[in-house]
């Protein structure tokens, strides 16, 4: 959650610092503010999105070559000019901004109220700064030392930047359980919550690892130490990352953009690991662990939301090609309660951005129990790459809309390459049904296109059904967990309550919901219960529900039953879940679109969730 970008160089800042907040928007958009040093501190700040704060300071002098900025995802204080970062000091002296969470910031800010001070906001983050302050000035200590004494009085989680008066052209850098990463210029520095920001100026970065503070001044090399005094080596490393992948590039939102790059995406996810030539899937990233997979007594897949969505589909995969008991946890839950883990488990975790709170507890929780982690994530460098013994990236590439899309698809993708690889090593498929899905995936990408030229009858459906109330969706073994992701979609960015449900469930409990009125989304291809869910239909029809289908190409019998067809064309049951899921994406967005919603920036969500 929230963004960070700050700049320190012989370039005006706010220019760079207002471009850098509006790329990293997607962290958060409750309030944003920009804090410029030039003798004094200055700090603009405004409830809204960035364009609210680009009003707030037009006209004012912006003079200054040192800034950090903030774009906030509200925990503490509702979203108002006064919670809004940068954040002062008690004497304006310093500034600060702030991702993440202090959990004993209230018995820290009774402490320092029976001293004097008096706070302006709600928020954890002045008590922080007014904390580092009192450190600095009653130890006698520089800036750099007084951040450090001050994280070791702080519980929770943190990525910070804090800029000084008395210390100009210094920056002061920190981070536990939140991402922030240091670009370093010709003769300048950036810091950011992710590299969106820095791309533009610089290709060359250090992530900050947990508990590592950085201080960072013009013309002298970036120096690092954790918050226990131990002096760290900053380690450089070079960006992949296009600054085209940022942009639009003609598309009204980057969901949109981002739906329709799924077939880069997902064959870029199999790339270099897929070989039909050879008969082979080669995954790299794990082949260390290989062994530990093969001899595994269970796969553990922790994820959140759309990742915990890909992790049931995982599922099916590892059990139906591999032959591996899996079970798939809420990593929310899985931490909170005292799971069974030996040295046999093995923990796959699933993140887009790599950064997700509680599924890194959760891997911290695996790992001290002796269970081998495997990371699944989009993002090189980010705190799960980092955390995990060895794993797969996704290449999807940036995601930028909120609701994720071609994320959910690029890590399904990969976790089929993941069981297929421990299919072929245990012999649990013979080689000509190995080569048949083998050649199916590759073919995949193609159909995704052809899948994408649905847009007229989706776009029909979703002016039918854009003012309805509620929808429900149903499917069978590989689609239920694609029915779950459909129900996210619409509900994350149309605000229409949805929900995702076996469709054999619907006997137990929602049909009751069942009237002329209720739209239910059937995803009823051609494949594994088939028969089955033609029956769910019929009891949907017989109570006046209305049907909407996803079928396979030349389907008879649910055309004849659904009340509205989309067609996706044909392809192995494990696959389907890359295909059924391009249509549900799309009539969210559309529903989204026509109800008025801001499809990329939906309310109080955000795209790295670095809170718990």
């Amino acid at each position: 959650m929230c963004g960070i970008v700050v700049y320190v160089g012989s370039k005006q800042a706010s220019p760079i610092l207002m471009k850098g907040l509006k790329r990293l928007e997607y962290r958060g958009y409750d309030s944003a503010g920009i804090a410029l040093l030039n003798k004094n501190v200055r700090v603009f700040k405004s409830k809204g999105k960035v364009a609210d704060l680009e009003k707030h300071i037009a006209g004012q002098n912006l003079e200054a070559t040192v800034g950090i900025a903030h774009t906030r995802w509200a925990t503490h204080g509702e979203p108002n000019n006064i919670n809004a970062h940068p954040h002062y000091s008690q004497s304006k002296e310093l500034a600060i901004i702030h991702n993440g969470i202090i959990e004993n910031y209230d018995s820290l800010k009774k402490e320092l109220v029976n001293r004097g001070y008096v706070f302006e906001s709600d928020t954890d983050t002045e008590v922080l700064i007014y904390l580092i302050e009192d450190i600095q000035k009653n130890e006698q200590v520089d800036l750099f030392e007084a951040v450090r004494i001050a994280l070791n009085q702080v519980i929770g989680a943190y990525a910070i930047v804090i800029i000084s008066k008395n210390e100009p052209n210094v920056l002061i850098g920190a981070r536990k359980g939140s991402p922030l990463v240091i670009g370093v210029g010709e003769g300048e520095y950036y810091i950011a919550s992710d590299a969106s920001p820095i791309i533009e100026y610089t290709k060359h970065v250090v992530y900050l690892e947990e508990e590592e503070v950085a201080f960072v001044k013009l013309n002298h090399p970036l120096k690092i130490k954790t918050i226990k005094n131990q002096e760290k080596t900053p380690y450089i490393e070079k960006l992949e990352m296009n600054l085209s992948e940022l942009e639009k590039e003609g598309f009204e939102h980057f969901m949109l953009k981002e739906i329709y790059e799924q077939p880069r995406s997902i064959r870029d996810s199999f790339r270099g690991r897929l070989n039909l030539e050879q008969g082979i899937v080669n995954m790299g990233g794990i082949n260390e662990y290989e062994q530990k997979l093969l001899n595994a007594r269970r796969i553990i897949i922790i994820a959140c939301g759309t990742s915990w969505h890909a992790g049931l589909v995982g599922e099916y995969l590892f059990e139906d090609l591999a032959r591996i008991p899996v079970e798939v946890e809420y990593a929310s839950e899985f931490r909170y309660r005292n799971p069974i883990l030996t040295e046999d488990d093995v923990v796959i975790a699933i993140s887009q951005s790599g950064e997700t709170a509680d599924t890194l507890a959760a891997i911290e929780l695996a790992k001290s129990k002796g269970a081998t982690i495997l990371g699944v994530c989009n993002v090189v460098g980010s705190s799960i790459a980092r955390a995990a013994h060895a794993g797969a990236f996704t290449h999807a590439g940036p995601e930028i809309g909120v609701a994720s899309t071609k994320a959910f698809t690029a890590q399904v993708t990969v976790l089929t390459l993941m069981a297929l690889a421990l299919a072929q090593r245990k012999g649990t498929l013979t080689s000509t049904r190995f080569m048949e899905i083998l050649t199916e995936i590759n073919s995949i990408p193609e159909k995704v296109e052809k899948t994408l030229k649905t847009s007229q009858q989706v776009i029909e459906i979703a002016e039918k059904f854009k003012d309805v109330r509620n929808f429900l969706y149903l499917g069978r073994g590989y689609n239920f967990p694609v029915a779950l992701e459909g129900a996210l979609k619409l509900k994350e960015i149309s605000y229409i309550h949805a929900e995702g449900y076996p469709a054999a469930e619907m006997k137990h409990g929602p049909i009751a919901l069942i009237d002329a009125d209720m739209p239910i989304v059937f995803i009823a291809t051609n494949k594994g219960t088939y028969v089955k869910v033609v029956s769910n239909i019929l009891e949907v029809k017989a109570r006046k529900g209305i049907v909407i289908a996803i079928v396979t190409e030349g389907d008879i019998q649910v055309k004849e039953l659904a009340d509205y067809v989309i067609e996706i064309p044909e392809t192995e049951e494990m696959l389907v879940p890359l295909l059924a899921t391009i249509p549900l994406q799309k009539l969210s967005y559309h529903i989204a679109v026509m109800r008025g919603c801001n499809v990329d920036q939906p309310r109080n969500l955000a795209k790295s969730v670095t809170v718990e």
